[in-house]
């Protein structure tokens, strides 16, 4: 802010001095700044990442080794089931594939002397090939027979006990990775290219006033729904706390950014019987410069205007100006004045 002394008589000629004590008024240096939308909608949320658990195979569960709501490491063995003739199958091919190794062997060091035809060599290497190969899958059948969990989260509640028989239909359990959720929410198709990835998203839960936890936009839809005229956008949120869980609704609110407007204190705009104004110092004289209202901003005004940016704008003692009355002011600090603005420029003095 800066202190301004304006010359002004009631009765006297614009610009002309009476020589009356002038009266002190502020002013500030007009600046830009973006308007503000808060765009509002209802979330959903899941876990960043989220799984259910079915067997790859039918059998008799043995055990079941976790408890819900446990939290569990990526390779945890939950689930396993009878593996008996799987260990069986596995022995069996350990023992044919050795068997096809040595008569392999036993033929290619012979098949020098021409007493083994290349044929009956190429037959024992192709052996040895598809006992590998019938041991590899006896060991995946074997793998089957327990079900570990594929990331690090938390299980959920299981209706699968000892001696219960399994199929691949059988819902084992859930695993969620809470450590951060994804808030699917629909906004508005007039929105389109306001949100884009990375802005920054506020979630409150129904009971709280204030935002729960911050998060960004990771993905934004390609389609508008023509039924309900909206895109579907999804942020994530971080949730280290664990105090969000997943299938929670939330309030979602994002501030977007819309063309920047000359932004001026609230006290400096006037309204008249030809509607809002305000004053400005052109070349240390008052200039009255009509204004439309854009937006409000915590105590802050967006304006519509025909003013340069750095134009000074008084802010307090506007009652004491008149049209062309001589003033003179001391530069404000821009920095000072308003340390928020969007690409400042350097105020203009006056005489």
């Amino acid at each position: 802010m800066a202190v301004l002394h304006a010359a002004c008589g009631q009765d006297t000629p614009a610009g002309i001095s009476t020589g009356a004590p002038a009266p002190q008024v502020l002013v500030e240096p007009l600046q830009y700044h973006r308007m503000q939308t808060r765009v509002e909608a209802v979330g959903t949320s899941r876990a960043i990442r989220s799984i259910e658990l079915h067997p790859a195979t039918s059998g008799e569960v043995i055990s079941v080794q976790f408890e819900p709501g446990q939290r569990v490491s990526a390779g945890d063995v939950l689930v396993e089931l009878d593996s008996r003739q799987e260990k069986l199958a596995v022995a069996l091919a350990e023992v044919r594939l050795q068997d096809a190794e040595r008569l392999f062997d036993r033929y290619q060091r012979t098949g020098s002397s021409g007493a083994i035809l290349p044929t009956d060599i190429d037959a024992a290497r192709t052996a040895v090939e598809a006992a590998r190969i019938e041991l590899d899958r006896a060991r995946v059948a074997l793998d089957d027979r327990t079900i570990e969990a594929q990331f690090g989260g938390h299980v959920g509640i299981t209706e699968v006990d000892p001696g219960d028989r399994i199929n691949p239909d059988t819902l084992i359990t859930t695993l969620d990775d809470r450590s951060a959720l994804l808030v699917t929410f629909e906004v508005p198709e007039a929105r389109v290219g306001d949100i884009r990835v990375d802005d920054d998203v506020a979630i409150a839960t129904w009971n709280s006033r204030e935002p729960t936890a911050y998060g960004r936009v990771v993905d934004i839809g390609s389609r508008i729904d023509p039924g309900t005229r909206t895109f579907v956008a999804r942020a994530q949120v971080p949730n280290d706390t664990d105090a969000l869980r997943p299938g929670m609704s939330f309030r979602v609110s994002i501030e977007v950014e819309g063309a920047a407007y000359p932004m001026v204190a609230e006290t400096g705009v006037q309204w008249g019987a030809d509607g809002a104004y305000i004053w400005s110092v052109v070349n240390g004289r008052a200039q009255r410069v009509p204004v439309q209202i854009i937006q409000r901003q915590k105590g802050r005004v967006l304006l519509d205007a025909d003013i340069e940016r750095g134009a000074l704008i008084v802010v307090e003692g506007i009652q004491r100006m008149r049209e062309g009355i001589d003033v003179s002011y001391e530069p404000p600090n821009v920095a000072e004045s308003h340390p928020e603005v969007v690409n400042g420029a350097a105020p203009q003095g006056g005489e």
